[in-house]
């Protein structure tokens, strides 16, 4: 990825999405051709030369301290996942150039205690996933609740299924239009923070050359942290699905992420839950298949 391109691309797309009236300036009537602010009313709010930020926005951005980062954050109204962006596209132009490199040590193995950690949950689904959205390893109940993410081509790979398998995807998520808006966002947070990565670049590339609804959202510049919040889900077995989930980062392995999804105590959803649970053992006493046979093996997460 061209590093300086992305720092093109994400400065004039939050300046475009921010208003003279949000930032407290006056409209400009009839006479102004763009509706987001323009160069020198960033500069102005920032305290910096027209000039300067100028070549900031033309990709020129490496050096730029930090107290001038969080001027230029400030100005354009950046959110907490867009300032950490906006830092993480900084390092990266300062550093050294690196030749793009396979991630293969989070991919290919979990930790027995994150395993056991994951099959601990027993009230909800939960999984750990890295940053170009594959699933690595889940609980009982995650195997059961994501067996169409599993049965997809993509394999396991949540960003495939939602662009790759439209058909299945819409129906699993009925708010299909915000699991993409999520899914391409957290994959451009994750492009910023390790734009090495060629596993990712190869994703990209691979859903922007296949899906026009992923090369329009890669196209918007946003991002967003996995953090919390609610979903809804028609899953083929139990029906409609209302959660909430928590992310947690993993301070031992920065790329990967535990995601844990529980229904509201006392809801039709936390009964069909239950109901899920009871036919996942079901179809385990069936098939003969174990919990862990039914996870993803390392052949499953490897990238088709």
């Amino acid at each position: 990825m061209d590093n300086r391109n992305e720092v093109r691309q994400f400065l004039i797309s939050r300046r475009a999405k921010l208003t003279p009236e949000q930032a407290g300036l006056p409209a400009g009537g009839a006479h102004r051709r763009v509706a987001g602010l323009r160069r020198a009313e960033v500069a102005m709010l920032a305290d910096v030369s027209v000039e300067y930020y100028s070549k900031l926005e033309r990709g020129n951005i490496s050096g730029a301290s930090e107290a001038v980062l969080h001027s230029i954050a400030g100005a354009l109204q950046l959110d907490d996942a867009e300032r950490a962006h906006l830092f993480d596209l900084a390092r990266a132009s300062s550093a050294p150039s690196t030749k793009p490199r396979r991630r293969t040590s989070n991919s290919a193995a979990i930790r027995p205690g994150l395993q056991r950690a994951l099959d601990a949950v027993t009230a909800g689904p939960a999984f750990v996933r890295n940053g170009r959205m594959d699933i690595l390893a889940v609980n009982p109940l995650g195997k059961a609740f994501w067996a169409d993410v599993f049965a997809a081509p993509g394999l396991g790979n949540l960003a495939r299924f939602t662009f790759l398998d439209p058909e299945r995807a819409r129906i699993f998520h009925p708010d299909w239009e915000a699991a993409a808006d999520v899914a391409v966002a957290s994959m451009r947070t994750e492009a910023g923070r390790d734009p090495h990565n060629k596993d990712l670049q190869d994703l990209i590339g691979e859903l922007s050359t296949r899906s026009d609804a992923f090369r329009t959202r890669w196209g918007a510049h946003n991002v967003r942290r996995h953090g919390t919040g609610e979903k809804t889900f028609h899953h083929a077995v139990v029906g409609d699905l209302t959660l909430t989930y928590e992310g947690l980062e993993l301070t031992t392995e920065a790329d990967l992420s535990f995601l844990i999804y529980t229904a509201e105590p006392g809801s039709p959803s936390e009964e069909r839950l239950r109901l899920l649970a009871s036919w996942a053992a079901s179809h385990e006493q069936e098939t003969g298949t174990t919990a862990t046979e039914m996870g993803l093996s390392e052949t499953d997460r490897s990238t088709p």
